[in-house]
């Protein structure tokens, strides 16, 4: 079979081996996975604490345990799977989790769902042929790379965090910026940081960084986007700014000064922890927060910490420097405009 013979017959298949299909279509995906299935176990199983209703432990534990087969379906989705490899995913995820964690969800899935692409109905008997390739393929690969890939991130999880509580000052400054950034970047925060289990201090500098994010952008583009930019980007996601970033990268600065402040501040001053569920979702549904509480408990100290680190001081920070830029003009009007 020739190059273009090849080629032809893998887009006929809907195979696309790029870094955006694997690494940003397929990791973005997962966030959605997570967020049905973790996510919101972990916002139920907080509820059942504080309200001791057996209801919300019972759900929060069905939740998460449906964690594997969400990340196995949702990662087949963003891959256009056909029906019968969309379902058999959700098996493959269920390994690749167990296996591997989140990452070995991530890994198996692509493999599994890319060669069932790649035998869907392509015999008489599909029913047969594209649920086993998927599985089979999809749990060899999960014994493969999972324990490895899940003992590598630990490890450098372990490392972040580690370096964090000997380093609360830098490394604030540090994990705060570049989970902010992975946060507008479209590929998925909540998805990284639930990779290395990001905890801890360095979970409450990654909550920082989203929170900078998502409400300084909301603050910093409100004479452009009104209430409904606000709302969109401080309780949604500052993903929606990436297309205005992209014309003007300039734009981004006030947000990342800012988290570059606010990180710090929750490390040192009120020592803020996360847990790895709420790290990387920022105000994100009030995700961050709510996981800020469950990893804490309460305190006078843990409340304004929250108050100031998550909303008031990203508001501000954000909205200083981006009247600073607006004077020198490397913020123009009309450049942080939404389509909303």
């Amino acid at each position: 079979m020739t190059h273009s013979a090849v080629k032809d017959f893998l887009k006929k298949k809907g195979i696309n081996i790029t870094v955006k299909t694997y690494l940003i279509d397929a990791l973005g995906a997962m966030a959605f996975g997570l967020f049905a299935s973790l996510l919101i176990g972990t916002i139920f199983g907080t509820l059942g604490d504080k309200t001791q209703i057996a209801l919300f432990h019972t759900v929060a534990e069905y939740c998460k345990s449906a964690t594997g087969a969400a990340l196995g379906v949702s990662i087949a989705y963003a891959l256009h799977a056909p029906q019968l490899v969309l379902f058999s995913a959700a098996t493959v995820g269920i390994a690749g989790n167990a296996l591997g964690g989140p990452v070995g969800a991530l890994v198996s899935s692509v493999i599994a769902a890319e060669l069932g692409k790649l035998v869907s109905k392509e015999t008489r008997v599909d029913i047969l042929v594209t649920p086993g390739v998927t599985i089979i393929s999809g749990v060899l690969m999960a014994q493969f790379v999972g324990p490895g890939v899940s003992a590598f991130m630990a490890a450098f999880g372990n490392l972040v965090k580690t370096a964090t509580e000997m380093q609360p000052f830098f490394m604030g400054i540090l994990v705060s910026a570049l989970v902010g950034i992975a946060l507008t970047l479209p590929i998925s925060s909540a998805a990284i940081c639930i990779m290395l289990s990001l905890d801890g201090l360095a979970g409450g500098a990654a909550t920082a960084g989203c929170c900078a994010q998502m409400i300084g952008f909301a603050v910093l583009s409100f004479r452009e986007n009104g209430v409904g930019g606000l709302l969109a980007q401080g309780l949604g996601t500052s993903m929606l700014q990436m297309g205005n970033i992209v014309k003007n990268p300039r734009t981004w600065l006030p947000p990342i000064l800012a988290s570059m402040i606010t990180g710090p501040i929750a490390t040192c001053f009120f020592r803020l922890e996360n847990i790895p569920a709420g790290s990387g979702m920022g105000t994100c549904g009030m995700v961050g927060p709510i996981g800020i509480y469950t990893a804490m408990g309460g305190g006078t100290n843990m409340w304004l910490g929250i108050a100031l680190v998550c909303f008031v001081l990203p508001a501000i920070l954000t909205w200083v420097f981006g009247e600073i830029l607006r004077k020198l003009e490397w913020i123009r009007p009309g450049d942080l405009k939404l389509d909303l």
